[in-house]
């Protein structure tokens, strides 16, 4: 079956002064991608669970949450119950099994989401994601907006699509970091299928057109 790009703008590129209004901005994209960063697992800090509550009352588009925080277990299904469509959670920063994670944040009503740094290997996680959703491929570190995007991480996203493709793995493939109209056909090729897009889109002139444009772009590269 033919891939649909899905674009996910990053509201951590938006005016935080004007959030709602931003929120609006980017009505014509699939997801709004919100980054949680809580100060200790990634050194910025962003914005939590009140203030999701918020924007999640003022979205047009679902809730894409990215928690970039310590023990995720405690605290993502609280991000599912405000109704957030997927809640990712770090491979890296779980204290136990990923799995009970996914289990809690399904039985919350969300989609289940994994995140791996660009240098953790997908290997050692392979067999769990068959309880996830969604693979968040990290195209950058974690922490910061405005990244340069990493092509070596690329060869994670061919395996996570190959799993896919082979009937072992039915979740979507994400990339987060560094996506603009320069790099988004290169992830597209690769197998991604969800595209968070901060600057490239919040940075526009106009929103709505660079969010057509970059589903697009995706679009020629998952059909070529």
């Amino acid at each position: 079956m033919p891939r649909t790009p899905l674009i996910a703008p990053s509201l951590l590129s938006a005016d935080f002064a004007r959030i709602a209004e931003e929120t609006q901005r980017v009505a014509d994209a699939d997801w709004l991608h919100v980054d949680v960063m809580d100060a200790h697992f990634v050194p910025n800090l962003t914005l939590g669970r009140p203030v999701v509550e918020a924007i999640q009352a003022v979205s047009p588009i679902p809730l894409d949450c990215h928690l970039m925080i310590e023990a995720p277990e405690r605290w993502a299904p609280g991000y599912a119950e405000l109704g957030a469509k997927n809640v990712t959670v770090h491979a890296e920063a779980c204290t136990g099994d990923p799995r009970d994670v996914a289990r809690d944040l399904r039985a919350a009503g969300a989609l289940a989401g994994l995140a791996i740094k660009p240098g953790t290997p997908l290997e050692g996680y392979e067999e769990i994601l068959r309880d996830f959703d969604t693979l968040l491929v990290m195209t950058v570190e974690p922490g910061f907006g405005g990244q340069s995007f990493i092509a070596d991480v690329l060869p994670k996203v061919r395996r996570a699509r190959e799993l896919v493709d082979t009937g072992h793995l039915t979740l979507f493939v994400e990339v987060d970091g560094g996506i603009n109209a320069d790099t988004i056909e290169q992830a597209a090729e690769a197998g991604a299928d969800v595209f968070v897009a901060g600057s490239a889109v919040y940075g526009a002139d106009d929103p709505a057109r660079a969010i057509a444009a970059l589903r697009a772009q995706a679009a020629a590269a998952l059909t070529g």
